[in-house]
């Protein structure tokens, strides 16, 4: 697992084995990024469910300014700040997702669900982004699911199936 384009091109990425975190495929990772590429430079991101880092780390990589990592399993913690080192920007905060986005006092232009499937967040995570008004004005939620069904008010600007994952950006 790797960065796959932008100034960590080629950085090397641990996590992949972690229990309960599932990276991101590079092909869709690139695709993904490939639908985003015009929101990125000097975003400010949030990548809640953060596993390897992987999503936040390549939103660095290609112009993002800060980006928060958030996840609450320990091991991850570690990971994230090996995978981490040397780049700047970036935010790792230990917390449940949802104390976190109780407390944070910031809006983001971008943001990153890509939780484990099985707990089926998304919406969940969706509905406490709307209540603190996390969200800027243009900026995009990216969500990675197989099997959730999503419940929101936020508009769908684009979704792609990958076998058997589906990535869906939402917009207000």
């Amino acid at each position: 697992m790797q960065i796959i384009s932008g100034i960590y091109k080629g950085k090397k990425l641990e996590g992949f084995n972690i229990d309960g975190t599932r990276p991101t495929m590079n092909r869709v990772k690139e695709s993904l990024f490939a639908m985003i590429q015009n929101k990125i430079r000097n975003s400010v991101c949030l990548d809640l469910f953060a596993g390897s880092g992987s999503l936040g780390l390549e939103a660095l990589s290609n112009g993002a300014k800060e980006c928060y990592f958030i996840d609450n399993n320990i091991k991850v913690i570690k990971v994230l700040n090996n995978n981490l080192k040397g780049v700047e920007g970036n935010i790792i905060v230990k917390s449940d997702f949802k104390a976190f986005l109780k407390n944070i006092d910031k809006k983001f232009d971008i943001i990153f669900l890509d939780p484990p499937y099985k707990f089926n967040l998304i919406s969940e995570s969706l509905e406490l982004i709307d209540k603190y008004d996390l969200l800027n004005d243009d900026g995009i939620i990216v969500c990675e699911y197989e099997t959730e069904d999503i419940k929101t008010s936020l508009k769908v600007i684009k979704e792609k199936k990958y076998g058997s994952k589906i990535i869906k950006i939402l917009k207000k």
